[in-house]
């Protein structure tokens, strides 16, 4: 808050929102992390309500994935519910008999999914529109040919639709990660989708320069950028748009899904460009305090006057001018 010297009071009252809920996926694959990354900022935000949903366990379970259930109650989310897809969107925007509605739906899932959260936002409000996933590599000559492939291959496993690309100046190296990644691929267990992901969204592009890599970075927008080149922290500070960098040849994406600490959950598809990751501001709001001093409005009234009526609206200024009357300022 701000108390003027007139008298007047502003500011802001930023509260928690008061109910969100959490979209789990567990189609292809189960995802424990993605409780933690979604439920631990809530938490820390001071949201008292959050529901989580998550579709059956794979492989013909009833259940829900055991890892999933275990990551939730670490967090301390209690209240879960078996119900996936598009149809779980539904139920936490408007309700139902058993799922009271929520705030905010926050969590990534597939296409579905994606599309859901897209037409329910306006009745809740929603993170992102997330997915899938992808990661552009900026390396030069001194990069590993093996890391890179690894990490390429890292994102192209999550699903057929998920770029993995390298930039690079270096003929010498995209040809040694070009083999590289055939040979990781060939022993990787999710072979089938990583496959598919890399002949159709992978690709190595080769530029004049690192000035012209970091050009390509910033109009991708990638949601994953490691900088895999010899003084990665000299390119920092130009890397514009990218949901998070991973700086050298240890910051291997997988450290920042996991264990490193900033959150997971990022913008895709080119939307860092104006988007920025989930964070404990995703779960509060805000409310705009105004408390206009008498001296503040006979000081300023007839300002505020003009405006209204310069956009038509004689009521707004009535409402001033009635004010400025009664205490004299105006005959």
């Amino acid at each position: 808050m701000d108390l003027q010297a007139n008298g007047s009071l502003l500011g802001q009252i930023i509260r928690p929102l008061k109910r969100v809920g959490l979209y789990v996926p567990g189609g292809k694959a189960a995802y424990p992390s993605s409780v933690l990354m979604n439920a631990i900022p809530a938490i820390v935000a001071g949201v008292p309500e959050i529901a989580m949903v998550t579709p059956p366990a794979t492989a013909g379970e009833a259940g829900i994935n055991p890892h999933i259930l275990v990551a939730a109650a670490e967090a301390g989310v209690k209240e879960i519910y078996r119900v996936g897809g598009a149809q779980a969107v539904a139920a936490l925007a408007y309700g139902t008999e058993s799922i009271p509605p929520v705030d905010k739906i926050v969590g990534p899932g597939n296409i579905y999914v994606a599309l859901a959260k897209r037409f329910v936002f306006g009745v809740v409000d929603i993170d992102m529109i997330a997915g899938p996933t992808d990661i552009v590599v900026l390396a030069d000559e001194h990069a590993d040919p093996e890391y890179i492939a690894a990490d390429l291959l890292a994102q192209a496993e999550h699903d057929e639709m998920s770029p993995s690309i390298l930039v690079t100046p270096s003929e010498e190296l995209a040809e040694s990660v070009r083999l590289e990644l055939w040979r990781q691929l060939d022993v990787l267990p999710k072979k089938a989708i990583a496959a598919v992901s890399t002949a159709t969204k992978g690709a190595i592009l080769l530029v004049d320069s690192l000035d012209e890599g970091v050009d390509v970075v910033n109009r991708l927008a990638p949601e994953h950028c490691e900088l895999l080149v010899q003084e990665p922290f000299n390119l920092l500070p130009r890397i514009e748009n990218a949901g998070a960098i991973f700086l050298g040849a240890y910051s291997t994406e997988p450290v920042g899904d996991y264990f490193a600490g900033p959150n997971h959950v990022l913008p895709t598809n080119g939307t860092a460009r104006f988007s920025s990751p989930l964070n404990v501001d995703d779960f509060l709001k805000k409310s705009s305090v105004i408390h206009y001093s008498k001296e503040a409005l006979l000081a300023n009234g007839e300002m505020i006057m003009t405006l209204a009526r310069n956009e038509g609206l004689e009521g707004h200024a009535r409402a001033v001018e009635v004010r400025l009357k009664k205490e004299g300022k105006l005959k």
